[in-house]
This record gives structure tokens, C-alpha cells and sequence, in this order.
């Protein structure tokens, strides 16, 4: 009997904070149901516990298919989590158009395409918990990382109205926002550096990408107890929109908080100085 065990369909298994999480959630009894782009991954669960299917995320008809695929194993979807995405490194004007359009097809298309097809089962359902993993770059970019937080910034945005469109059919959503863990995430496995190099960026986007190579295999964040602060927000009665992980992504979610504050108050006067002067007083 699976009534009384969670669903959990998470992408990008095989590695890092997705290995994690999955394996978490077979440990506490719950059934995983995995992709990878190779449909292997490295989990500890019997065939009653796991299922793992093969998925390119720039394939809209392959998402579609697994999902449905994903739904008819158990006749419903419990918690969706978006993990699956790679990272782009380098100045934007280093950047191709190629590697571009690829980072916005996974990293945000991909999860785009994954919610839509999600969505269906779980407005019959009238429950289910997307869970959508963004970084602290959508929140608070570094120089170097222009691309791909801009991708990440596109998963917040949709999340956010996302969340509020779906909130009267008792779906919910979290955004999680990570600082540096300790996985490949910084290895090729998982990151791509423009191939331009232009020397008027080596003191900002330069310097960051070199401290990005630089703490590989020392960040701070434990996969593990990143694993286990998902699983709470999902368990909560009342899950924050908004799940920041790691000490690093807290300064820095903190650090752009007071900048933004600082910036609309300096120009809170000549932001307001374009209302017209006879509806001024109905906001």
C-alpha cells in the first residue's frame, strides 16, 4: 500500500543535491520516482521504492511522456521537485548564443515544460507540492554568472505567480535557493565556462569564476542537510515560498535585501514623481 507514502518525481538523480534528496526520501520510507539523462543513478531502494526513467529536459514530448508515465505507477503525485540543470560561467559578453539558448532550454524551459505537464494531475488531484530548485545567483547575481542567473531569476519570477495561481486548487510551491554545497556542482560534470576570454573582465567576472574553481570540494554546504531542510519545508503545514540554503546564501539573500532597501529609499521620491497628481492619493 502506497496511500499513506509520499510521490516524490524528482529530476537529476544521479548527483549532487538531487542524489541527496532522493536517497532521504527512500530512507524515510517514501517511493521515489527518478530521471536522469542515462535513466541509471546510484540509490539504495528496492523496485517497490524506486523507479528511475531516462529524460533529456530539452525534449517537451519526452517530459510530457514521463510524467504520465510517472502518474499511472501510483495514480497520483505527491511532491514534484524541478532539481535537474547545469551552471554557466563567464562575462556576459564572453557568452555564445549557443551556450545561452542551452542553459534557459534546461534550466528554465525545461522546468517550465515539466510544471505544465505536472499541472493536469495535480489540479485533479487538488494537492501536490512543486518544489523548484533555483540558486541564491536568481536571487543576488555575482558578476560571471549573468546567464545563468538570469535563467534561475526566470524560475523565480514564474514560481512566484505560479504559486499564487495555483494556491485556490491546494497546490503548493517552494522555491529553494542554495548557496555553495559541497557535490560536483562546480566540476565539468556540471558546469560550462565560456570559451572567450576578454581581458577587461579578468577583475570581476574573472575573479569570481576563479574563486568558484577555487573552493571546489570546500563549500560549505552538507548535500545531506540540505536534503533534510527540503524534506521539512515539504512536511510543513505552512512551507515557505521561499527556502534559502546555507549560511553563504543567507548573507548574501540579506546583503541584497538591505542594498534594494537602500536603493528605494534614495530614490523613493523620484519613483513616486511619476504618478498623476489627481490619482496619487487612491494608492
Amino acid at each position: 500500500m502506497t496511500n499513506d507514502k509520499k510521490i516524490w518525481l524528482i529530476t537529476g538523480v544521479s548527483r549532487g543535491l538531487g542524489k541527496a534528496l532522493a536517497q532521504a526520501v527512500l530512507d524515510q520510507g517514501d517511493i521515489v520516482i527518478g530521471t536522469t539523462r542515462s535513466g541509471k543513478a546510484d540509490l539504495s531502494g528496492d523496485a517497490n521504492s524506486l523507479k528511475l526513467f531516462e529524460l533529456e529536459l530539452t525534449e517537451p514530448a519526452q517530459i510530457k511522456q514521463t510524467v504520465e508515465a510517472a502518474y499511472q505507477l501510483h495514480g497520483r503525485l505527491d511532491v514534484i521537485v524541478n532539481n535537474a540543470g547545469y551552471g554557466l560561467l563567464g562575462a556576459l559578453e564572453e557568452t555564445s548564443d549557443e551556450d545561452i539558448q542551452r542553459v534557459f532550454d534546461v534550466n528554465f524551459f525545461g522546468v517550465v515544460h515539466l510544471i505544465q505537464a505536472v499541472l493536469p494531475y495535480l489540479r485533479q488531484q487538488r494537492s501536490g507540492h512543486l518544489v523548484n530548485l533555483s540558486s541564491i545567483a536568481g536571487l543576488a547575481p555575482m558578476a560571471g554568472s549573468s546567464l545563468y542567473a538570469a535563467a534561475k531569476s526566470a524560475v523565480e519570477g514564474v514560481s512566484q505567480a505560479l504559486a499564487q495561481e495555483v494556491e485556490p486548487l491546494g497546490i503548493k510551491v517552494t522555491l529553494v535557493e542554495p548557496g555553495a554545497f559541497r557535490t560536483d556542482f562546480l566540476s565539468d560534470h556540471s558546469i560550462v565556462n565560456s570559451h572567450t576570454k576578454i581581458a577587461d573582465y579578468q577583475p570581476t567576472s574573472g575573479k569570481v569564476v576563479q574563486y568558484l574553481a577555487d573552493i571546489a570540494g570546500k563549500q560549505l554546504g552538507d548535500p545531506n542537510l540540505g536534503a533534510q531542510a527540503i524534506i521539512k519545508a515539504v512536511e510543513s503545514e505552512d512551507p515557505p515560498l521561499h527556502l534559502v540554503l546555507g549560511s553563504d546564501a543567507v548573507k548574501r539573500t540579506r546583503a541584497k535585501i538591505e542594498a534594494m532597501t537602500k536603493n528605494l529609499e534614495a530614490w523613493e521620491a523620484v519613483s513616486k514623481s511619476t504618478d498623476f497628481l489627481d490619482l496619487a492619493t487612491v494608492l
